[in-house]
């Protein structure tokens, strides 16, 4: 069953929801202000149209888009402007122009650290690994006491079989980050 009766909206959900509107409308410019009009049902419309019977709102920590900046105007190595949209608040995001840099005997002496970090665990890894297949006797793994249903030996070997498996990717994958390292 439907009905047709129009439910009061708090204004205030409105308003929040208009605003996250404003602020996504690809063409928002500077001078964007976002109104709340009325019609004559008494229907609530937020719009960044001014029309006749509207008010402009003042939306506290609103921050309207910059006007578009020429091309050739722009300065390519320049931040971008912090917006709402991008995070009010935060500190814009390091360009390559200030970006902190680290001296290369700095960097090589922490890329060592992090190689022999990455060796110690592929070395546990393997162990593990040859532990795992051991246990695993080739998918016949010896049978317990408590496994007198073979169903639960199944299942046992199945989750062998799957241990097996992720120490093998993860063996790989620390193979492959320890060639990611310059």
């Amino acid at each position: 069953m439907t009905s047709s009766r129009q439910f009061p909206r708090p204004a205030a959900a409105l308003a929040a929801l208009a605003l996250a509107a404003a602020l996504a409308h690809p063409g928002a410019r500077a001078d964007s202000v976002v109104y709340k009009c009325v019609d004559k049902g008494g229907r609530v419309e937020f719009t960044d149209i001014n029309k006749p019977g509207c008010k402009a709102l003042d939306l506290p920590g609103y921050v309207p888009a910059p006007a578009p900046v020429a091309k050739a105007a722009a300065n390519p190595n320049a931040a971008p402007p912090v917006t709402m949209r991008q995070g009010a608040g935060r500190p814009p995001a390091a360009n390559p122009a200030n970006f902190p840099r680290v001296d290369g005997a700095a960097q090589r002496a922490r890329d060592d650290d992090r190689r022999e970090i990455l060796n110690e665990e592929l070395r546990a890894e393997e162990k593990k690994l040859a532990d795992l297949r051991r246990d695993f006797n080739n998918g016949e793994p010896e049978r317990q006491g408590n496994e007198k249903n073979y169903a639960k030996y199944q299942e046992r070997v199945a989750n062998m079989r799957d241990d097996v498996g992720r120490a093998e990717k993860n063996v790989e994958a620390l193979k492959r980050e320890i060639a990611n390292i310059r």
